[in-house]
């Protein structure tokens, strides 16, 4: 397979040339109504397995794909990983239980889980008290070593530190290290939900329903800790319904702990140690262990919804294979090797998180056609396609060609920034053919040119 994937490569480079440079006149309209300039976007289409490309408009050129990196992110972890591979915690008991009670610590070790939901770590919980658990008497430790320490800082990439998406990855990432806000109309005042409880902050719920505010408009409420005190402050819409919003206000280790607490005392349990970062206890062997859900799962959720956190996660454990912490270099070059490995050399690729999440992350509309064209003959090519959007179903293209007759034709990949605007993946034709397509804007007008991507699906459905 491998043999024949690279010499489709070898007749695609020698046909690109010849391929068509023109665009269909209702992509070229659309982008003029944009006002996005032919030189600020990058097109390749090619029928899955063709040698050589239909449409090839500036394909050659390092861009900013925004969240389409998640296809080669989501890709070569599901070769190098497998569909089947799951990540696992571990608690260990630093002391002696007698009679329900640990007279020393408790060690959580991670491995870097994407996806421990609040849920999942109430069920582990709940299984600890079954295994005789009741009392700590010493400190929660957490061990989170399998990452390297990383410099993160939320409020790097858009000075927004508290939105759920700028989360920095942590090997015992809980829930996202999320809150999630419901904000529900109630005459003049508003009713504040907020999940999960954190043991020791309160709310301070100052947010009010306005009839004279539009429907959702940016930044009308924000959320903000004072102390421990989480203060929701702002307006929303009367008329508009229930807000569903998710912020991050705490530390990980602040954030674990009062989510564990929380939970622990729920099922009747106690803590009297605080929180800090160690190592779990050496030859020891671990009291329970968590296991998370699939790779194939995992890449369903990244894919589907473009989940920041969770992508950069799966980019770490790439690298963390070896014994040695993981590191977003380790994992940068883990990837470039994964690519010469199966043929694929992509010179101008630039890495820095795999979510695409990153004013410097570069990759070429050719290379990322490749990818997919490689991805389509691969033995998890199934499950890559399972977990793109479907265009007018789900993820984050269920609002595109919505019961029409290309609803469903489509496995499309989105990515959006500012300045950014990208789409990639596959179409399947009238024709019954299937084609990759990879259109990606870099323009400071990107946010006006869905119109001009949808209007290239269309003219590939109809006419190829």
């Amino acid at each position: 397979m491998k043999k024949m994937f690279i010499a489709l490569l070898l007749l695609s480079s020698l046909g690109a040339q010849a391929a068509p440079q023109v665009l269909p006149e209702a992509v070229q309209d659309a982008l003029k109504r944009a006002g996005i300039p032919i030189n600020s976007v990058g097109i390749w289409v090619q029928e899955k397995n063709a040698p050589a490309p239909l449409l090839n408009i500036n394909g050659a050129r390092a861009m900013n794909p925004a969240s389409t990196m998640k296809l080669l992110t989501t890709t070569s972890a599901l070769v190098s990983l497998t569909p089947a591979y799951r990540w696992k915690t571990e608690v260990y008991l630093d002391g002696k239980l007698d009679n329900g009670v640990l007279q020393g610590n408790l060690v959580f070790k991670g491995y870097g889980d994407p996806k421990l939901t609040i849920e999942q770590f109430w069920l582990w919980m709940l299984e600890l008290r079954q295994r005789g658990l009741r009392e700590i008497r010493g400190d929660v430790v957490l061990d989170t070593r399998y990452f390297a320490p990383l410099q993160h800082d939320p409020a790097e990439f858009d000075n927004d530190p508290t939105r759920a998406y700028n989360v920095g990855p942590n090997a015992l990432l809980l829930n996202f290290n999320a809150l999630h806000l419901r904000l529900i109309p109630n005459g003049v005042t508003t009713t504040a939900l907020l999940e999960p409880q954190l043991s020791g902050y309160v709310v301070q719920n100052c947010v009010r329903t306005s009839t004279k505010l539009a429907c959702h408009p940016n930044d009308a409420y924000s959320a903000h800790l004072e102390g421990r005190v989480i203060v929701l402050q702002g307006e929303i819409a009367a008329d508009c319904g229930e807000v569903d919003d998710y912020f991050s206000l705490l530390p990980h280790e602040q954030y674990f702990y009062a989510a564990f607490v929380a939970l622990w005392q729920e099922l009747g349990g106690s803590v009297y140690g605080k929180v800090r970062a160690g190592n779990a206890p050496n030859d020891a062997l671990p009291f329970s262990t968590h296991q998370s859900t699939s790779a194939a799962e995992i890449i369903r959720d990244i894919n589907k919804f473009s989940n920041n956190i969770m992508a950069r996660h799966v980019f770490l454990s790439v690298s963390g294979q070896d014994g040695v912490p993981a590191s977003p270099l380790r994992s940068a070059a883990f990837v470039q090797q994964w690519l010469l490995n199966q043929g694929l050399n992509f010179p101008e690729l630039v890495l820095e998180n795999g979510a695409g999440l990153s004013r410097k992350e570069r990759i070429s509309p050719q290379h990322l056609a490749q990818l997919l064209q490689y991805a389509a003959v691969s033995p998890y090519s199934a499950e890559l396609q399972a977990s793109l959007p479907i265009l007018g179903i789900d993820g984050t293209v269920k609002k595109r060609f919505k019961d029409c007759e290309l609803t469903g034709h489509a496995h499309l990949k989105t990515g959006t920034l500012d300045g950014v605007k990208s789409i990639a993946g596959y179409v399947d034709a009238q024709s019954g053919k299937q084609w990759i397509m990879v259109f990606i804007i870099n323009h400071a007008n990107a946010a006006r040119g869905q119109a001009a991507q949808d209007a290239l699906i269309d003219w590939l459905d109809k006419n190829y």
